[in-house]
């Protein structure tokens, strides 16, 4: 059964209270979602596989630790998504970056697929789905769904912040799946945004509104 892991790290919560503000401009969301995303990318990887190799440091060989088992793959939803990537990327420079085009339909709030393009060895990598917003679950499930066609099984879903909707939206159809968030917020409201959330993450990223 997939958990929900809260990073509650002071820092963490500190730039989220920033983020969430509506005066916050572009420039400096931007920067917050990455700083906020490569400090959760340092605990979603808490638990990857390590082996043991030997280094000749300047003054004597060492025993130390590195990276062993599935390589690794971060995937955004489209377009808020891609926010996050960057970031993480620099923690991982190996991992190779695939894409989920889904938008929302306004009416039916259900998600469409209009993109996916994957590394050709997807299902060798260990993958990191990521998304600023976990709200009705819909974007997050069908990404699931798109990357567990290819083959593969090893899945984490990261989001800045999410609501109990979505997370049980998300449990419900993909139990194996771990989620790590900044923050579950209270509800969804009417139009299916977070509440209180931090409005449209894609508009505020981009400056597209």
């Amino acid at each position: 059964m997939g958990s929900v892991h809260v990073l509650d790290h002071p820092l963490i919560q500190h730039k989220l209270s920033i983020l969430r503000c509506k005066d916050t401009g572009v420039k400096e969301f931007r920067e917050l979602v990455g700083e906020i995303s490569a400090l959760m990318c340092y605990e979603a990887t808490r638990n990857l596989p390590t082996e043991e190799v030997e280094v000749e440091t300047p003054v004597a060989k060492a025993k130390v630790r590195v990276l062993s088992g599935k390589k690794l793959a971060i995937v955004p939803i489209l377009r808020a998504g891609l926010g996050m990537v960057d970031a993480m990327i620099d923690l991982i420079p190996s991992a190779k970056v695939g894409h989920i085009g889904l938008y929302r339909d306004p009416e039916t709030h259900l998600p469409v697929e209009y993109y996916c393009k994957m590394p050709p060895d997807i299902a060798e990598r260990q993958v990191f789905i990521v998304d600023p917003m976990l709200a009705t679950g819909g974007s997050a499930v069908a990404a699931i769904d798109f990357i567990k066609r290819y083959g593969c099984r090893g899945i984490t879903l990261m989001n800045v912040i999410g609501c109990p909707e979505g997370v049980q939206a998300v449990h419900e159809a993909h139990p194996d799946v771990d989620i790590f968030v900044a923050a579950v917020d209270e509800k969804l409201n009417e139009h299916a945004y977070i509440v209180p959330g931090l409005g449209d993450a894609g508009d505020r990223i981009f400056g597209t509104k």
